[in-house]
C-alpha cells in the first residue's frame, strides 16, 4: 500500500467515525427519530460514547484541516472553542462547552441547552467531509503539475533532436507528448475513448464530440496528428525541418491551454 492510499484510508475511518458519533450525539441529546432509535435497538448497534471519543477525534481532525484544508482551520477551532467571544448563547456556544455540561438558565427557562451544540458538531463533520475532496483534488493538482513538467522536458529533447538533424525522432517525440496530454485531458473530464488503441486522431475526436474543445482547437490538433504522422511512417515522404519546428511549437501550445 502507497502512503498516499494509506493517508486516503485513514481519512475515510475518520469520516467513517464522525458519522457514528454523529448518531451518537443525536441519540444523547434526544434528537433521533423514534424509527432511528428503534433501529438501532433491532440491529443492536453500538453507538461510540461521544464524551469519551470526541476529544480524540477532534485531535485528528483538526490536524487534517491544518494540513489539507486550512482555510477552514479557524472555523473548526471556533466550533469547538472561541476565546473571543463576549457572552454564551445559541450562537457562541462551542463544543467544548458541551463536553464540561455548560447550559445557561435564566430563572426557569433554559436560555441555551445542550442540544446547540448538535449543529456544531454537524458543522465540524462537513468541513472534514470536505477534506476528502480537496484531498482528491490536490492529488489531481500535483498529478498535473508533474506531468506538466515531464512535458516541458521531453518537449526541450524535441527541440535538441532537431537541433541536430533528427527530424523523423524529433516530432516522434513531439507527438507521444501530446497523445499523453490528450489522453490526460480525456480522463480528466471522463471523456470516453472507443479505440483499443487510441490515437491522437481519437482522443482529439472524442474531446470535441464531449465539447471539451471547439472546432477551431480541433483543426488544429488534428493538423499536428498529421505532421506526427509523417515522423511515424517511413513510406511518406520525408519531413521538413520547418513542419516538425511547427509540431513542437504546437503540442507545446497545446499543453498549455487546453485542460
Amino acid at each position: 500500500m502507497t502512503n498516499v492510499q494509506k493517508y486516503k484510508d485513514e481519512l475515510k475511518a475518520l469520516i467513517a467515525k464522525s458519522k457514528l458519533l454523529y448518531n451518537s450525539l443525536a441519540h444523547d441529546l434526544g434528537l433521533l427519530s423514534p424509527k432511528a432509535e428503534e433501529l438501532i435497538k433491532t440491529e443492536q448497534m453500538k453507538l461510540p460514547d461521544f464524551r469519551n471519543e470526541y476529544e480524540k477525534w477532534y485531535s485528528e481532525a483538526l490536524r487534517v484541516i491544518e494540513q489539507i484544508l486550512p482555510s477552514r482551520y479557524d472555523d473548526f477551532r471556533r466550533l469547538y472553542s472561541d476565546e473571543k467571544r463576549k457572552s454564551i448563547d445559541y450562537l457562541t456556544y462551542t463544543m467544548s462547552d458541551y463536553m464540561i455540561g455548560i447550559s445557561i438558565i435564566r430563572g426557569l427557562d433554559t436560555i441555551v441547552p445542550t442540544k446547540a451544540a448538535f449543529p456544531k458538531f454537524e458543522q465540524q463533520m462537513k468541513i472534514l467531509e470536505a477534506t476528502e475532496r480537496r484531498f482528491e483534488s490536490s492529488l489531481f493538482e500535483i498529478k498535473q503539475l508533474l506531468q506538466a513538467d515531464l512535458f516541458d522536458t521531453e518537449i526541450d529533447t524535441a527541440r535538441e533532436l532537431l537541433k541536430n538533424g533528427y527530424v523523423r525522432a524529433s516530432g516522434a517525440v513531439a507527438g507521444v507528448v501530446l497523445e499523453k496530454h490528450l489522453q490526460q485531458v480525456s480522463a480528466s473530464h471522463n471523456v470516453a475513448v472507443k479505440a483499443k488503441n487510441p490515437s491522437i486522431s481519437d482522443y482529439n475526436d472524442a474531446l470535441k464530440e464531449a465539447q471539451v474543445i471547439d472546432v477551431p482547437t480541433w483543426r488544429f490538433i488534428q493538423h499536428l496528428a498529421d505532421l506526427r504522422n509523417l515522423c511515424d511512417h517511413k513510406k511518406q515522404r520525408e519531413p521538413k525541418p520547418e513542419e516538425i519546428e511547427d509540431l513542437i511549437n504546437g503540442v507545446d501550445k497545446v499543453s498549455k491551454t487546453v485542460f
